[in-house]
């Protein structure tokens, strides 16, 4: 049974009150709502709970945002003593978290921290985690909500959720404000097929309102002003359609390889790894329609009318809308790195993907004709994510005549990382005595108006889903909707094997047949700028 220090049964833990430098302490009532929680992390000796999770949960510590009576359980297959486990996560905590280790306020965490090992699929293992669930409850003398994290391989998220729920750990303290909750990790599911078959056993074990399928993409910061920067500012949103937009851009790169994640990543490629879910996320964000009121169901209402909205791809050779390739031999920042089929883990006959682009068609009011560029890759020029929206030139030819410089389009950029921010290119005159233009760019950026002491991304998201907030999650049809646009296009390229699919200079911007992809239509990729001025 769990034993807890005698200090803990009445004191919450400390937290800071400096809301200058913390963002989230503005919000500090809201979420310090959350009940009782104990939370459960299944994974709990992997790379996400060491680099992500416990981290996270600690800065949350400092700044005071847990419930005052929160614990941990690390749930694993490696036996570990509760020690044990505290000292490995301490490592953790000094090595990645965003905030300086504080040795006596992680000591008072930690004293909340227990392990539990067991095997996935082991009935009994769940039993015991039933066990020390209740033994906190008893001893706090109150009930406390369970919050589950499904942080392992998602070849056992199917073992999880059906223990959970033959364990009745899914349905502790159901139809109260104390029923469970479970966060499960990206990916959901290889295909539509897949997707399908996962969402029908998260069904039989929870309903949708206790599920948060996390991207921790939407707890960035540039991610959520998106709805901000559209509906927020009367100068965007009267111009965000068809009339005026000539064409949107989404980048997501990278200019890692793919490290010792080889053999996982060969059964992924870019378009399931990036594109399938976080690209496809910044899309909904930017294009859908505006929702009828924050409440979550309404903005998620949207996302999916916009994704069932894109239109099925065109995948003939040569004229189709999508591309693929996989680097070759180059050098990135200077440095000479090794092709895709040179690095470790790769089968030599591989057929997968590191590079793909797409060209998306809207089929609604709001964007028809107007052509979205998805783009995603490992081992690019450098490792930027950002969302372009370029709009169409000014009517007349006032500024074009003689040898004037052309007026340029108007883009606004918003930048997700790094340097977090938003830039949106002008025309101006050049100073002198002739009238001539030159594009100008005006910057707004995260860190020189708000300071860089911003959350992480799963500090906001844990702290939504233990406040029952599921805005930043992905509903169920929501992933299929997604699913349903990208399996016929990974089918078509299983069929193909390695006919097809390019090859690009690490370090580069990607092949060549990305750019025919624009060019048709008399576009061209936007060259990134390396920082926001």
């Amino acid at each position: 049974m769990t034993s807890l220090p005698k200090s803990l049964e009445e004191t919450p833990l400390p937290f800071s009150s400096d809301e200058d430098t913390r963002p989230l302490l503005k919000n500090r009532d809201k979420y310090r709502s959350a009940p009782p929680t104990v939370m459960v992390i299944f994974g709990a000796s992997g790379d996400l709970t060491a680099r992500k999770l416990v981290p996270a949960l600690y800065n949350l510590s400092l700044d005071g945002l847990l419930p005052d009576h929160f614990f941990m359980i690390g749930y694993g297959r490696k036996p570990l003593e509760d020690e044990a486990f505290r000292a490995f996560l301490r490592e953790a905590v000094q090595k990645f978290s965003r905030q300086k280790l504080d040795t006596t306020k992680w000591e008072q965490l930690a004293e909340r921290i227990f392990y539990q090992a067991g095997a996935y699929d082991d009935a009994q293992a769940y039993g015991a985690l039933a066990k020390r669930i209740n033994a906190i409850e008893a001893e706090l003398a109150c009930k406390v909500q369970t919050l589950f994290y499904i942080a392992t391989p998602p070849n056992v998220f199917q073992d999880v959720l059906e223990h959970l729920g033959d364990g009745g750990l899914s349905a502790r303290h159901s139809g109260t404000d104390l029923d469970s909750k479970v966060i499960i990790e990206k990916p959901f599911g290889r295909d539509l097929a897949s997707a399908q078959a996962l969402n029908c056993t998260i069904a039989r074990r929870f309903a949708e309102q206790q599920v948060y399928r996390i991207d921790h993409y939407l707890g960035k910061e540039t991610v959520q002003d998106l709805l901000v920067q559209r509906f927020a500012n009367s100068i965007f949103e009267p111009i965000w359609h068809r009339e005026q937009v000539e064409c949107v851009q989404i980048t997501v790169a990278e200019d890692i390889g793919v490290g010792g994640r080889g053999g996982y990543y060969d059964q992924s490629g870019a378009l399931r790894d990036m594109i399938q879910n976080h690209t496809m996320q910044l899309l909904a964000l930017v294009a859908m329609e505006p929702p009828i009121s924050l409440h979550p169901e309404a903005i998620r209402d949207e996302k999916v009318k916009l994704l069932l909205a894109v239109q099925p791809l065109k995948l003939e050779p040569g004229s189709g809308d999508a591309v693929r390739a996989r680097y070759v031999e180059g050098q990135v920042q200077g440095r000479k790195v090794p092709g895709y089929l040179q690095e470790e883990g790769i089968p030599k006959e591989s057929a997968t993907e590191t590079y793909a682009a797409l060209r998306l068609s809207i089929n609604n009011w709001r964007w028809e004709g107007v052509p979205f560029y998805l783009r995603s890759g490992k081992r690019l020029a450098s490792r930027v994510s950002e969302i372009a929206v370029r709009f169409k030139r000014p009517p007349g030819v006032l500024f074009s005549e003689g040898d004037r410089s052309a007026v340029a389009n108007n883009t606004m950029v918003m930048r997700i990382q790094p340097d977090e921010g938003l830039t949106l290119s002008l025309n101006s005159k050049v100073p002198g005595l002739g009238t001539h233009t030159q594009p100008v760019n005006l910057h707004f950026r995260y860190a020189a108006t708000f300071g860089s002491n911003t959350p992480e991304a799963y500090e906001r998201l844990i702290l939504d889903a233990m406040i029952g907030d599921g805005t930043l999650f992905i509903r169920g049809d929501e992933t299929e909707a997604s699913w349903k646009l990208i399996t016929p296009i990974l089918d078509h390229w299983q069929t193909f094997g390695a006919e097809g699919l390019e090859t690009y200079p690490a370090g580069s911007w990607g092949p060549t047949a990305a750019d025919h992809l624009l060019a048709q239509n008399r576009h061209a990729w936007r060259k990134p700028d390396l920082h926001l001025g």
